[in-house]
């Protein structure tokens, strides 16, 4: 049996089992590419990566290869302890936009390469649901929902498009198309990022950058979109000071990750009627817990983390070709800076 927190890769079958062992070209050296996530059906992630890399051996927990072989991993809430496992591994890539999964494990060699997935497609759904939750809330979607079961007819005053300013917290990729999105759209909006706009870009929204720049960016918000990457410095970040800058009746947008946000302080801030409402589609721990007090809160949206999903066959070629630049020593796309955390 395997010591515990160690893995061996199995493919039903082997030796011992009336099985062979996977053949390999002579004179070839073996090198592997292995996905990895509990709880996910990867088919649809060995199709499509095969259809992107026809030469590529991909591998899953469930084969049998020699360890010494996976150049490289596909992750996803990985089994703890499977990194150390594999000697020869030189480069994991997310299965998606976040890394803090990865940052986290300590098991992970500071010589290992992390990087991340860019996609446009991912990119266009993170702004299609902001989208669809800032028009909701402008309508009072949330508010009405709340009435009509309760049996009660009562109408409010909506906000219009020209009317909503919209603040943006996390001007990376997916950030600065949401930006671009809603300002094509007619929404006032604002950025924010740990630092200053890119060389070269005027974009059609305010640009704020660091700690001297986050509180006018709260004061002309009436909306937050939070899009931040989780980092030490981003942890807890949505607390009672930093929201409470926001205008009275404001709205908490939170689609980065669960541990952003410093729960007590938002329901008190919900409660007091500083803040008018919250959508939230992140949580910490996932899933939120039955009893968990988000849950009943009329100020509180609930979604199960479904902003944005990865579409295997968009983000395949993207995956084979950093394989690629592995084998040929060539520089990776996207590649995280373990400092900063993104």
């Amino acid at each position: 049996m395997d010591a515990p927190g160690e893995w061996t890769l199995r493919k039903p079958g082997l030796p011992g089992a009336g099985g062979k062992r996977t053949k390999h070209k002579k004179n070839r050296p073996f090198m592997a590419l292995l996905i990895t996530s509990t709880g996910k059906n990867l088919d649809s992630w060995v199709a499509a990566l095969k259809e992107a890399g026809p030469e590529v051996d991909i591998l899953t927990l469930e084969q049998d290869v020699p360890h010494e072989r996976i150049l490289m991993a596909l992750a996803w809430n990985h089994p703890p302890g499977i990194f150390r496992t594999l000697p020869a591994l030189k480069c994991i890539s997310s299965m998606g936009a976040g890394v803090d999964h990865l940052l986290s494990d300590p098991d992970i060699p500071e010589d290992v390469a992390v990087v991340r997935i860019v996609d446009p497609m991912l990119a266009r759904d993170m702004f299609e649901f902001v989208l669809a939750l800032i028009l909701g809330h402008n309508r009072r979607l949330p508010l009405f929902a709340q009435q009509q079961s309760r049996g009660l007819w009562k109408k409010k005053r909506y906000r219009r498009i020209r009317d909503t300013r919209v603040g943006v917290m996390g001007t990376g990729a997916i950030g600065h198309h949401v930006c671009m999105g809603l300002s094509a759209l007619g929404f006032s909006v604002s950025g924010w990022g740990r630092s200053a706009s890119r060389e070269g870009q005027q974009p059609p929204y305010r640009r704020h950058a660091g700690a001297g720049g986050l509180a006018s960016f709260l004061r002309d918000t009436d909306i937050l979109v939070c899009l931040l990457p989780l980092t030490p410095e981003t942890r807890g970040i949505l607390n009672r000071e930093l929201l409470s800058q926001l205008p009275r009746g404001g709205v908490l947008i939170n689609l980065g990750r669960g541990p952003h946000v410093v729960e007590q302080d938002l329901i008190a801030l919900l409660d007091e009627g500083h803040l008018q409402a919250a959508s939230l589609d992140v949580f910490d721990p996932e899933p939120l817990p039955e009893g968990h007090p988000f849950w009943k809160h009329p100020g509180v949206q609930l979604t199960p983390h479904i902003a944005s999903l990865t579409d295997p066959a968009s983000v395949a070629p993207q995956v084979i070709e950093n394989y690629r630049r592995l084998r040929r020593g060539e520089p990776l796309l996207h590649r995280v800076d373990r400092r900063h955390g993104y």
